[in-house]
């Protein structure tokens, strides 16, 4: 049975390879939004320690006054 849909492509399929075709740089734009979006840069262990050293810690009822 697999045979006979060996060489079968799905419409959605067609539809990427045909804008593909239209457009070549869409797989360019494509990463440079991801990296826009989620590509992150890595964390620096020492800032993140030293800046939840240096905050302040706020008590819990901030509008009543003592």
């Amino acid at each position: 049975m697999a045979k006979q849909f060996k060489h079968y492509e799905s419409e959605a399929t067609k539809f990427i390879a045909e804008l593909k075709v239209k457009n070549p740089q869409l797989e360019e734009q494509q990463r440079a939004g991801r990296a826009l979006l989620w590509d992150k840069t890595p964390l620096d262990l020492d800032k993140s320690a030293r800046d939840k050293e240096s905050r302040v810690e706020q008590s819990p009822y901030v509008y009543q006054n003592h």
